[in-house]
This record gives C-alpha cells, structure tokens and sequence, in this order.
C-alpha cells in the first residue's frame, strides 16, 4: 500500500475537479468529516460534495500517523474565497483509495484525532 501516494492521487483529482476521477480515488463508502457533519458516503456523494463546493486543497506539511494514517495540513479555497484558510485533513487508506478523509480546523485538532483513532485500532 501506498498511503502517500493514494493522498496525492486523492488531492490531484479534487483540484481537477474530475468528477469520474474523483469517484476513482475513494473507496466504497468512504468516510467524511466537515463542517456539515460526518459519515460514510458513496464515492458518488463524494464526487457530488467535491462539485457543488468547489473546494481546493494544496498540501503544506505531512504528518504520518501509522502505515495507514497520515494528517496533512492544507490551505482550503472555494470560489467564493478572498484568501486561502488553513485547514488539517486526517486521512486513512485502503490499499491505493482514499478510504477516510477527516477535515478539522486545524492541525493540533486533526492530530489528536489522529492518535486516537491510531490507538483504538491498536487496542482492537
């Protein structure tokens, strides 16, 4: 498994704004969270999410987790921005698709989601 190829493949497609491409990169469901809530959606919701926000993400610091979490600290646009909002995104991978992609406000908060997710694995 490649976790940070799977994460570059994840942004390139959302930048693109390929919507087939998009519904490509993630699994089936594949589990959101945002400021409009949290939960598994189809790679189709997906795709529909990344259309009507027109959210573009451009990586600034890697954080790996475990072998198959990793945070990465973003600046967020959408076409209705003046200026970038720096954002952290908990991802997790299943083989090479984005099967998780947790967006928090910052990268403090998206790390200590991380570790704790990381340990309730652990202590499965």
């Amino acid at each position: 498994m490649d976790l940070e190829g799977a994460i570059n493949r994840w942004h390139e497609r959302v930048n693109e704004g390929d919507l087939q491409a998009v519904q490509e990169v993630v699994s089936d469901p594949v589990v959101v969270l945002g400021p409009k809530g949290a939960g598994p959606i189809t790679p189709a919701g997906f795709a529909e999410w990344v259309e009507r926000s027109g959210i573009r993400l451009v990586p600034r610091s890697w954080h790996p987790i475990s072998a198959r979490l990793m945070v990465v600290e973003q600046d967020a646009s959408w076409p209705e921005s003046a200026a970038p909002t720096r954002v952290a995104t908990l991802f997790r991978a299943s083989g090479d698709k984005v099967s998780a992609a947790l967006r928090l406000p910052d990268l403090r908060s998206a790390l200590e989601l991380a570790y704790i997710c990381r340990e309730l694995a652990a202590t499965e």
